[in-house]
């Protein structure tokens, strides 16, 4: 997820920047101080996300909300501000989530979870992205201590984040690298490979069993022995695959 901050104020910019950042959903982030700094961003580099403040020294965030739509590929919304009185208009302009300042980390987060379910619809009811190449069973190269290490993909048995670190679990053990899921999921063969939580992916070949889990999840059982969680928001999905 690329992520863009819109603040007229450095601090608040660079605490949430760092905040964001601790999220395995976020690839990237950016910043803008202004409305017209905001746009030329957005023009240059589109984003799937834009943390809005409303108080922008002289300008008022709901004019640059308001512009958006003009975008060839309009991000989400976020509402960030120190204000607990913008909720009805950010309402109006289909704003995601709105988050007040002092920012803390749970918060951030299950902004992100609910800004990345929305971007889930949005590919799933978009018919290019279902009819986009298949890509091919392969080689995956990770750096690990200064390492450059080729993995087969038929070898990797799933994929997740801890800690901030990728971890790739094979039939030789784990290897560690600093690259995000994300980096991952665009070299996997989607033929092979599933996500089954925003943080992990598993090969669908390495799966020996399925059982019911609570809050109507379920957890998948690897040939290693390795047990993984599947959220409510995949469980759709991963019945599809797996026929179930």
């Amino acid at each position: 997820m690329k992520v863009l901050i819109v603040d007229d104020e450095p601090l608040a910019r660079n605490e949430l920047e760092y905040l964001l950042k601790q999220n395995s959903l976020v690839d990237q982030v950016s910043q803008a101080e202004s409305i017209s700094q905001a746009l030329a961003q957005l023009l240059t580099t589109p984003s799937d996300l834009v943390f809005l403040d409303i108080s922008l020294n002289n300008e008022n965030g709901f004019d640059l909300a308001n512009k958006l739509d003009q975008l060839a590929n309009p991000p989400l919304v976020v509402v960030a501000t120190a204000y607990d009185d913008y909720a009805v208009r950010a309402f109006n302009i289909n704003a995601v989530d709105y988050v007040l300042k002092p920012f803390e980390q749970q918060r951030i987060n299950q902004a992100l979870s609910r800004v990345d379910e929305v971007l889930q619809l949005r590919e799933e009811a978009n018919p290019v992205a279902k009819t986009k190449p298949r890509k091919q069973l392969g080689m995956i190269s990770i750096t690990e201590n200064e390492k450059t290490r080729v993995l087969k993909q038929g070898d990797i048995l799933a994929g997740f984040v801890e800690n901030g670190e990728l971890i790739l679990t094979t039939k030789d053990g784990r290897f560690h690298t600093h690259q995000t899921l994300s980096w991952l999921m665009t070299r996997l063969s989607e033929d092979q490979f599933m996500q089954v939580h925003r943080s992990i992916v598993v090969n669908i070949t390495a799966i020996s069993e399925v059982e019911p889990w609570f809050n109507h999840t379920y957890q998948i059982k690897l040939t290693n022995g390795d047990k993984v969680p599947v959220s409510r928001s995949f469980v759709k999905s991963m019945k599809d695959r797996l026929n179930m």
